[in-house]
């Protein structure tokens, strides 16, 4: 089984029914899901923010926040030195990198919805 490293905008895709949740559920397939341990705080402000634009959807977004563990990502710990080496390189924030340098440690495809994000792993050498 493939692994993949799993960010926090392609997830919230799913979760959240965005348009570009089918093309993410195709791309991931029946990998093993990895990301970083932040990815619960990423989601849940993305749900606060949807939740503060739209408040008569609070509800409906709360439950489906709720669902995230079903998508059965793994979270993993990653080095914040390298993290930090990659973010000062790529011009990524540190969150952002943090998912980079997880993909690159296990040599996994990166699925991401950030524009900035696959293009420095499109850039990256190491893989």
């Amino acid at each position: 089984m493939p692994v993949k490293v799993v960010d926090a905008s392609a997830l919230a895709a799913l979760l959240f029914g965005e348009p570009e949740a089918e093309a993410v559920a195709g791309q991931l397939g029946d990998a093993r899901l990895v990301a970083p341990v932040l990815l619960g705080f990423e989601l849940a402000n993305v749900c606060l923010i949807k939740a503060r634009r739209r408040p008569e959807q609070r509800p409906a977004l709360t439950a489906a926040f709720r669902l995230r563990d079903r998508l059965a990502v793994e979270q993993v710990a990653v080095d914040h030195d390298g993290t930090l080496e990659l973010a000062a390189t790529t011009g990524l924030t540190a969150y952002d990198a943090s998912y980079l340098w997880l993909a690159r440690q296990l040599g996994a495809e990166l699925v991401t919805l950030d524009k900035q994000l696959a293009k420095a792993d499109a850039a990256s050498p190491l893989r």
